[in-house]
Formats: structure tokens, sequence, C-alpha cells
């Protein structure tokens, strides 16, 4: 990737500390339950420690010189409603007025949940004003709790708000024309591609761990036929990844399915949505990035931006649930976004051998079905 050129020497971090009050409680994984036969329950994998070390590495390790920092608000009303129906508002409103209420399978909302997920989608809505505005190119919503699998009428996954979500429907009501989502977190940005299933406007992209539906909370599979419909159809790109694919499997689905989806779409944003739960080490997922990886995906988006965005670039926070690695292969990612000449951190923890044979063979066998079922792939 020697030959990218990514002008931007600095990243604008929307973060706010109220975002941490969101308590997700303690049980077997994130089910909230105990048993009565163990010592020791642990916190839910999205608690508030896996931000604290994401906020800590940008203030305090060698990226920093390269960090701003900002903070979010609360959004209005009507931009939740830009994305998500009233009903769905009303029933959070509700249940944050009745003290708490457990939505989805490992999904609670607990007092002062509510307020976070406010500020994380606020937040995110910031920092895309902020690109908008002209007062930055490159943007990253440090959010929890996470939103990609919010869809419009309901919760999924730990999330209440699909934060890249609204922000994308606000640039498009700015003026934006075409908007690109690259959604890298190991579980399908299901909410994301549901809330633009029709639209032709919004090209989701999502390479995911092959895990399927979750029950009613999580009809989609996140396989390749679910490609959009009417007006949308071709324009929700599924990459459903072998367990374990690595980084040289990942970066062969950037390069053969993510950037010729990117060069024939031409988006005016780029959005990309980053969960660090695709790593080696992470409770919640299977595959195997390391923080070379994420880096290189990191170096390949700003690329993609850079040539057909204007370098404008919004990053959207979602899971990673290694409360040391997680913030590790952040810090990577955003090494990569600016295309820093050497690595400013070395890896800790990963030496992880990788066989992609299985993997090249499923990405082929994905790049033949989209080019020939995406009627946009074909033009030209």
């Amino acid at each position: 990737m020697a030959n990218l050129s990514c002008p931007s020497t600095e990243i604008s971090v929307f973060w706010h500390e109220g975002m941490l009050k969101h308590d997700t409680g303690n049980g077997v994984f994130d089910t909230g339950m105990d048993p009565g036969f163990l010592d020791v329950l642990e916190k839910h994998p999205e608690n508030s420690d896996r931000l604290r070390n994401m906020v800590s590495i940008l203030k305090r390790g060698p990226i920093s010189p390269h960090i701003s920092w900002h903070s979010g608000t609360p959004p209005l009303i009507s931009q939740l409603l830009s994305f998500h129906t009233p009903e769905y508002i009303n029933e959070l409103v509700q249940a944050d007025r009745d003290g708490g209420k457990e939505l989805c399978s490992g999904t609670f909302l607990n007092p002062g949940s509510w307020d976070a997920a406010l500020l994380a989608a606020g937040t995110a809505l910031s920092a895309m004003k902020h690109i908008l505005d002209g007062h930055g190119k490159i943007a990253y919503a440090l959010v929890r709790p996470p939103g990609h699998h919010a869809q419009p009428s309901q919760a999924d996954g730990y999330c209440f708000l699909n934060n890249a979500g609204l922000a994308v429907q606000f640039a498009l009501n700015s003026g934006c024309a075409r908007v690109a989502v690259i959604d890298i977190d190991v579980h399908y940005g299901n909410g994301t591609a549901e809330g633009f299933y029709h639209s032709d406007k919004v090209l989701t992209i999502s390479l995911h761990m092959n895990h399927g539906s979750w029950g009613p909370s999580h009809p989609q599979s996140g396989s390749v036929d679910e490609i959009g419909e009417g007006k949308g159809f071709g324009y929700n790109l599924n990459i459903p990844l072998p367990n374990g694919t690595g980084d040289r499997g990942y970066a062969y689905a950037m390069t053969q399915l993510v950037v010729p989806a990117i060069q024939k779409y031409e988006p005016q944003m780029v959005v990309l949505v980053i969960g660090q739960d695709s790593s080696a080490f992470d409770p919640n997922g299977r595959q195997c990035l390391t923080m070379e990886g994420y880096r290189e995906i990191g170096q390949i988006v700003c690329m993609l931006a850079d040539k057909y965005s204007d370098g404008r670039l919004l990053l959207v926070q979602e899971g990673g649930y290694h409360v040391t690695y997680s913030a590790y292969c952040l810090h990577a990612t955003l090494e990569g976004v600016l295309n820093l000449p050497s690595p400013l951190l070395s890896d800790p923890i990963a030496y992880y051998p990788e066989d992609e044979l299985m993997t090249t063979k499923v990405i082929d066998a994905i790049k033949k079905f989209q080019n020939n079922t995406a009627p946009f792939l074909r033009e030209g």
C-alpha cells in the first residue's frame, strides 16, 4: 500500500464521557443471568471498560499528536425520526421511564442507558456535521452503546439507535447524493442495511463472519442474496467470510470486492463502521484480524475516500470486546487511515497462522455472484 496518498494528518475524535453511564451489568457472558454456582460473574461484553481503554490509548498513546478532541451532544427527536419509527422511539422512551427493559437477548436498557444512547447518536451526528461543515476531513465517532444492529423499528445486538445510519441520513439530507458504508464489525450490519435496503443513494457493504440469523431481533442472515430491493437492488453487498479469516483474507476481500464496488459507485461520502470484534482474540467473534490487518484496511479506506469523496471520511465505533486488544486494533486502524509511514505501536500479542485458501475461494464466488447480480457493478 506504499502508493497511497492520504493528505490528512489529523483525526477529529468525537466523544462524551456520559456514554460510560450505560451499565450493562454482570452475568454469564451477555445474558445477565446468575446461575448461582459461579463465584465470579463476568461483565457484559459491551461494558464501559472497552471504551475507557480506547479513549486512553488515543489520549496517551503515540498517535495522540494526530488527534483533536470534540464533544458530542444529544440529538433532536426529529433527527432520530429520520431513521427510526415514532413507535420505536416511544418504546425506548417508555422503557427508560419504567426503569429499564431487556429489549432482546443481551440488550439491556437500564437506568442511564437511554441518555447514553442519545449521546452516542448525537455524537455520530456531530462528527458528520463537522465534516460536512468543512472543519475537518476525517472524524471518528467514539461511541457506545453501538448501533449498527438497530433497525428502524427494533433493537438488536446491544444496539438501541443506529448511530451510523443516522449520520448517513444526515449526510443525505445535507446534499450528499451518494454515501458508501463499509462495515468491518464481525457481525452483519443488518440495521444499517435494513434502513437503506430500498435506496440507491446508499451503498452498504458489510464484511462479517458467516453467522446467519440469530432470532426475531435479527431476522436477516447476512447472506450474499440479501442484496437490496426496489431502487436499492444491488446496493447492499454482503461479504460473509468463513470463520478464521485473517489479515490476508480481509485484504483480499477489500481489494477484490470493496474497492471495485466503490470505484463503480463513486460516493460523495465514505463511512467506515469499525468493530474490533473481528480480531483474533475477541470473545464475540471467530475471525483472526491482527493490528496489521486493521492497519491495511484503514489504508485502503483512506485511499478510497481520498479518491472519491475528497478525503471526507467518517468512522463510527461499533463492537470490539477484548478490553485490551480492541484498543490496540483501534490505534492500528487510525494509523492506517492516516497512512503513517510506519507503525507507531507493535502488536503485543498477535501471531496467528492463516490459511487463506478457503477464504479466497469464498471471496471469488461472492465476486462472481455480485458481478452477475448487482446492476451497477455491470455498468460501463
